[in-house]
């Protein structure tokens, strides 16, 4: 499929930003990847397309540092227009194929309601996370003005409101929809770390509850 010089600046642009996600969510990426250059891209973009292939054929998987059978999918859909129904599909096929539960798509336009509905009934079986390209054009967390934010699993979460005799419900909240809580993919009733630098006590650590 063709594509301009700008969309696959910001394609490898989007790919460098999922790269980081998925090293921030414990995956293990490959130096290669990490590293890829906007030349080295652009060489598998010409050899790909000089097979017929488009942006399908640059999904990611990838397993988690400290459990193999965690892996996660990422998949970018060649439509230009309103996702349907038939990407979605593609990916679940794809997810039973190599028995993956997760997966994040990467669109350009917005689903369509069908397509929406469709996600919505493979859960429970497997989740799909849905980013426009637009939000990983740049890495958020980066930013100046985002503390610093370390998911917490299961275990750090119980000793947090053990420790101070909490219920998760007296926590500050943060939605799960919020931009930093979708980069790191958390889930209700998750606990995430917020740590923001103080000129008093060098460093000044909050704790939110996903909901």
């Amino acid at each position: 499929m063709a594509e301009d010089n700008n969309s696959l600046t910001k394609l490898w642009r989007v790919r460098k930003t999922v790269f980081q996600m998925l090293e921030d969510r414990d995956y293990v990426v490959a130096a290669k990847y990490k590293d890829e250059t906007r030349e080295k891209f652009q060489e598998d973009w010409d050899r790909i397309a000089e097979e017929g292939g488009g942006r399908e054929r640059f999904a990611i998987q990838v397993q988690h540092k400290d459990n193999k059978e965690d892996k996660i999918i990422v998949y970018f859909p060649d439509e230009n227009k309103r996702v349907g129904v038939k990407p979605v599909r593609v990916l679940a096929e794809k997810m039973e194929e190599f028995k993956i539960t997760k997966a994040i798509m990467v669109v350009r336009q917005p689903l369509t309601p069908f397509a929406r509905t469709a996600i919505q009934e493979t859960l429970g079986k497997m989740r799909i996370e849905v980013f426009h390209e637009n939000e990983l054009v740049v890495n958020i967390t980066k930013h100046d003005l985002v503390p610093k934010h370390q998911p917490m699993s299961e275990e750090e979460k119980q000793f947090l409101l053990d420790r101070y005799k909490l219920k998760p419900t007296q926590l500050p909240r943060i939605q799960y929809n919020d931009p930093v809580a979708r980069f790191f993919g958390l889930q209700k009733e998750q606990v995430v770390k917020i740590i923001r630098p103080s000129e008093t006590a060098g460093r000044y650590v909050t704790y939110r509850l996903c909901v």
